[in-house]
């Protein structure tokens, strides 16, 4: 059946952008007037890289929401599971679609699959639309005057801005044609529990499910709490891991349960005018041009999770330490700091930015163990997952990546959170065997009496370990081995 046939159906391909408000294929796929089929396929190695634990888990939760919301609207979602492009190109030719909407993907892996459904379809006279759903400005959009990619933050978001604001967010559909689906393609529809996607012997994600809700309800409940009441104090506050100081809106944008568009124009409409929140909102705004910095960066260098994008620290002399790495991932370092934001991390699925920051750090620079080990330990343990921010902010830390932390900037972990965690209320939430350490001594309680340590009932080495390398030593060995690798 070709395009030319109005009755056909319109498929809409679900990616990354689990939602029905501003999505630009499914709007487009309502406007049509065809019966309307959403369809998502499940591929455990889609764009190259299976996805981690606590993102199988999130996805999980995101579909089902989708599900919910579709039915809403009188739409249907169809879960496949197999190879992503012959599943998806046999579907809609045996369903006879007359049509087929999806937002764009960006990284390397995926761009090369969209463009071979798309010569598949093509070959079936299949019309197809594609849009941009997930980014601000498309990757290679925004360019120096030679072209190239820019290599320094400020340089690009000051000629991203200069493009002037994203087009304001799309409504959902007010209602949907369902329509049927033929006997033998619904015996295709895989169940959402069939393709395993939860965790069950052992099932680690109690401390997941305390931490979030899912959907898009969710994600703009969030995102109105925060406009409304923590954006205000964000550019002073973000760094401080003991508040609620950010939006936690970080898993929603990476599965499309809420669009970026609909985050800047919430923070715009609501504090534009506000003299004492220009600064707040300038910060805030610029978070979100550092994602579309990483994404810029992968959409031309497709190896950035796996290879240095500066061939600076190609002869690093990096060491294996598995005991080492073990103490890392279970918050087990003895520096509190770094502790509390590993103990977060596997508990909740998130990090606070400074403290991923810190804990990077420690990995590379203290430990001299490979950024990709971390970047892996990352991509398994967070439900915000991203192949673009996750690489790029990891070869930030090492030194390695684009606009990256010099190799001699190396976060002392006392000193990080005596700043930013001042009061101890985030070591004390996540690293629970120090609480009774008063604030001076909660972040080096190697460093406190005797009696203060009796007193808290905190024995070094037996309730909680000894720091694992001494700060300044660690120090020491690391401006060597980078200065010997650069």
């Amino acid at each position: 059946m070709s395009s030319f046939d109005s009755t056909a159906p319109a498929v809409v391909w679900f990616r990354d952008d689990l939602r029905v408000s501003d999505h630009p294929a499914l709007a487009r796929a309502a406007e049509s007037g065809r019966p309307v089929i959403g369809v998502y396929v499940f591929d455990e190695r889609a764009g190259g890289r299976a996805l981690g634990g606590a993102a199988r888990w999130w996805l999980h939760g995101s579909l089902r929401a989708l599900d919910a919301a579709l039915a809403g609207l009188g739409g249907r979602l169809v879960l496949l599971r197999g190879d992503e492009a012959d599943t998806f190109v046999s579907f809609v030719a045996a369903l006879g679609a007359g049509a087929v909407y999806w937002n764009r993907r960006y990284a390397f892996a995926q761009r090369a699959l969209d463009n071979a459904v798309q010569t598949a379809l093509d070959a079936r006279r299949v019309a197809v639309e594609t849009f941009n759903a997930s980014l601000l400005f498309e990757p290679d959009d925004i360019v120096n005057g030679d072209g190239r990619p820019y290599q320094v933050f400020g340089a690009y978001w000051r000629a991203a801005l200069r493009r002037g604001a994203p087009p304001p967010p799309l409504a959902a559909p007010r209602r949907l044609n369902g329509g049927a689906l033929p006997e033998a393609l619904a015996r295709r529809r895989v169940e959402l529990d069939a393709l395993g996607l939860e965790p069950t012997r052992p099932d680690w994600a109690g401390g997941l499910r305390d931490a979030w809700r899912f959907g898009e309800d969710a994600a703009h409940s969030l995102l109105r709490a925060f406009v409304d009441s923590r954006l205000g104090g964000y550019a002073t506050e973000r760094d401080r891991p003991g508040i609620a100081s950010t939006s936690r809106l970080s898993p929603y944008v990476r599965f499309g349960n809420l669009s970026v568009r609909q985050i800047w124009h919430a923070a715009v409409d609501a504090h534009a005018h506000r003299a004492a929140t220009q600064a707040d909102l300038d910060k805030f705004l610029s978070e979100l041009g550092w994602r579309e910095f990483c994404w810029a960066q992968l959409y031309r260098f497709p190896d950035l999770p796996r290879r240095n994008l500066r061939h600076t620290l190609d002869g690093m002399p990096w060491r294996d330490d598995p005991a080492g790495l073990a103490a890392w991932r279970r918050g087990a370092t003895g520096y509190p700091f770094v502790d509390a934001g590993m103990r977060e991390l596997w508990a909740t699925g998130w990090m606070h930015n400074r403290a991923r920051m810190v804990c990077a750090s420690f990995l590379v620079k203290h430990l001299l163990i490979d950024w990709r080990e971390g970047e892996a330990w990352f991509w398994d343990t967070l439900v915000d997952a991203d192949a673009a921010s996750n690489a790029a902010n990891w070869q930030w830390v090492a030194g390695c990546g684009a606009d990256a932390a010099p190799y001699f900037r190396i976060f002392n972990p006392v000193a990080q959170g005596k700043k930013f965690d001042p009061d101890g209320a985030y070591v004390r939430r996540w690293v629970p065997e120090l609480a009774g350490l008063p604030p001076a001594a909660i972040h080096e309680p190697w460093a406190a009496p005797p009696a203060q340590l009796a007193a808290a009932g905190v024995r070094l080495g037996d309730t909680y370990p000894v720091p694992v390398v001494a700060h300044d030593a660690a120090r020491r060995r690391a401006l060597d081995a980078f200065a010997t690798a650069g």
